[in-house]
């Protein structure tokens, strides 16, 4: 099992990364948690930008964001806390999700608005050109072909390196690689939630990162008496670290992005590269999603 991969099939970055959507201010008052999340930048943002260069001290090369986490803030926190960005440092940012109010995401693809969104979020992450920029949803009133070609021109200018996409199927993955090379796919996947094996499998055939949000599941399977505590126990390690560490062996093209608030859940997470699972262990989590 690697502990790099070739994002593009030129930018080296170590296989976990941080996802920096959970920095983000307490829900909105009246709104429960998850419903009224992600509206705005944390309070103490001093705090958020430690979390940030601490992750990359520490060897965390890919950061994630997109332009409708606290409605672009998220990639301000970004921009404060590491511009100007180590070298070696990739940047992956969204565009193609609106937020008109603390509960929504309603997914926006005409090309002139992922253009505008791309062009700031470039002057928010004070960058001359994004590594990568990934589709946030497809918009299913806009031809994907349009969507996909808004990206390619950006590419074409020379403002985006690479291109991803994110939540999507098979065929749109086949469909948007007509059109331009695919570097990502950012779909939901976790121990528990494989819906997308297929396109984790056609990922890694392709070698295009697949990049999994929510990469550590709740539920019952996570419990005292579960299989990944039962497993995590076998290996001397903690549950989170062993979610982590099954998709890695998974396959050498998934890069997870665990994102958190502190520096000692982001020294847990990065620990799961030295893990080792035997064919025995990695089979009885696999068990958990089928």
């Amino acid at each position: 099992m690697g502990t790099e991969f070739l994002l593009g099939g030129e930018l080296k970055v170590n296989r976990i990364g941080y996802g920096a959507m959970r920095l983000a201010a307490a829900p909105e008052p009246g709104f429960e948690a998850g419903m009224g999340h992600i509206w705005r930048a944390p309070v103490d943002r001093p705090a958020a930008h430690a979390v940030l260069r601490r992750a990359v001290e520490s060897g965390v090369n890919l950061i994630d964001t997109a332009d409708s986490y606290a409605l672009g803030e998220n990639e301000e926190l970004v921009a404060e806390a590491l511009h100007p960005y180590r070298d070696g440092v990739v940047i992956a940012t969204k565009v193609g999700v609106a937020r008109p109010s603390p509960t929504e995401w309603v997914p926006v693809g005409h090309p002139a608005y992922l253009r505008q969104q791309a062009e700031l979020s470039l002057r928010r992450l004070r960058l001359d050109r994004i590594d990568l920029l990934q589709l946030h949803r497809v918009d299913p009133s806009v031809p994907l072909a349009d969507q996909i070609g808004a990206l390619h021109q950006l590419r074409e200018e020379g403002k985006v390196r690479h291109i991803g996409l994110s939540e999507v199927t098979l065929d749109q993955l086949r469909e948007a690689e007509q059109i331009t090379p695919i570097a990502s796919v950012q779909n939901m996947y976790n121990l528990a939630q494989r819906g997308h094996d297929p396109v984790v499998d056609y990922a890694a055939e392709r070698d295009i990162a697949f990049i999994p949000f929510f990469p550590v599941a709740g539920g019952e399977h996570t419990g005292p008496d579960g299989p990944v505590a039962a497993v995590a126990t076998e290996i001397g390690a903690t549950p989170a670290q062993t979610a982590l560490a099954w998709l890695l062996r998974r396959s050498p093209t998934i890069l997870p992005i665990p994102g958190t608030t502190s520096v000692e859940h982001l020294a847990e997470n990065l620990a799961a590269t030295e893990l080792s699972l035997t064919d025995e262990q990695f089979e009885r989590l696999a068990a958990i999603g089928r």
